[in-house]
């Protein structure tokens, strides 16, 4: 999908006071950027900003951080973030293939993956959020009891990442094909696809991995 570009975007995201520029100065530092130890949750995609923004008003003791690559989409996260009161969430924009770059070995306590591009040409499976190459990624940068969640309306996105888990050494937690007919949707918060896609009839499919 072609993304329209938004006038202005990079210099305002640039100038936002909930923007990190220089994420990578602030490796292994974290708690010093947010002023506490309280763990640390990313979602990497975080389109829009809708989920983690929820996520960090229903979760005080937690910090959020939201990684999104395109300006045009980052820049509407910035307008929600404006309008709501909070401590404990922060916005990097950044290619997901440099996380290891961001974030020092046991750093981040979970990773949220939801709605990802699904890279539909096999020779762009590693470019897949979900594919073994990003599971070696964040296994170097979760703590050991850390965990990532995936939510996908794409069955076939889906399948291939529940075939990458156990082929990337990890461990399938829980799964389901219809997320919300399933106990997996206690506590769910939806993101815009989310809603969007469940509204036309999709089912959402959910995986919960760790090591």
């Amino acid at each position: 999908m072609r993304l329209r570009n938004v006038k202005g975007s990079r210099e305002a995201i640039v100038a936002s006071e909930f923007t990190i520029n220089e994420p990578e100065s602030h490796k292994g530092n974290w708690t010093e950027v947010f002023g506490n130890n309280k763990p640390i949750h990313i979602e990497v995609g975080m389109g829009k900003g809708r989920f983690i923004t929820d996520l960090a008003k229903a979760n005080p003791d937690i910090n959020y951080i939201g990684i999104e690559k395109y300006s045009s989409v980052l820049i509407r996260a910035l307008e929600k973030r404006q309008e709501v009161e909070l401590d404990n969430l922060l916005f990097i924009r950044m290619d997901a293939e440099d996380i290891c770059d961001v974030f020092a070995p046991e750093e981040v306590a979970k990773i949220y993956l939801n709605f990802s591009d699904p890279w539909p040409k096999d020779r762009h499976a590693k470019r897949r959020l979900t594919s073994k190459e990003f599971f070696n990624r964040y296994n170097n940068i979760l703590k050991a009891d850390g965990v990532v969640e995936f939510k996908t309306d794409n069955r076939p996105l889906f399948d291939f990442s529940l075939e990458q888990v156990p082929e990337a050494g990890w461990n399938l937690v829980a799964h389901t094909f219809d997320l919300h007919n399933s106990p997996m949707n206690e506590g769910n918060i939806m993101t815009e696809y989310e809603e969007k896609f469940s509204s036309m009839g999709n089912p959402i499919h959910k995986l919960i991995a760790n090591r």
